[in-house]
């Protein structure tokens, strides 16, 4: 991990975040100090579908209406 001074790490953002976006790791220091770390987000995975239906399909399951049809539900919200 390299490490850049706070005021450095001011003047010169844009080139650091670059680096960040390339995968690198930046310590921001206060008079040697560490205060701070640059570091890539941690991107979201997509999720394939088949595995979402599937979960969908285990909570179905495990959750029933207690005898009450959907239809019904949805014309007591309606109310």
């Amino acid at each position: 991990m390299d490490r850049v001074g706070a005021y450095e790490a001011k003047t010169h953002l844009p080139k650091l975040l670059e680096r960040v976006a390339g995968g690198e790791c930046i310590v921001i220091t206060k008079h040697g100090v560490p205060v701070a770390v640059l570091q890539p987000v941690e991107r979201d995975r997509q999720s394939d579908p088949a595995d979402i239906i599937a979960e969908i399909k285990i909570l179905r399951h495990k959750h029933k209406l207690g005898g009450i049809s959907l239809r019904e539900l949805i014309e007591e919200g309606r109310s």
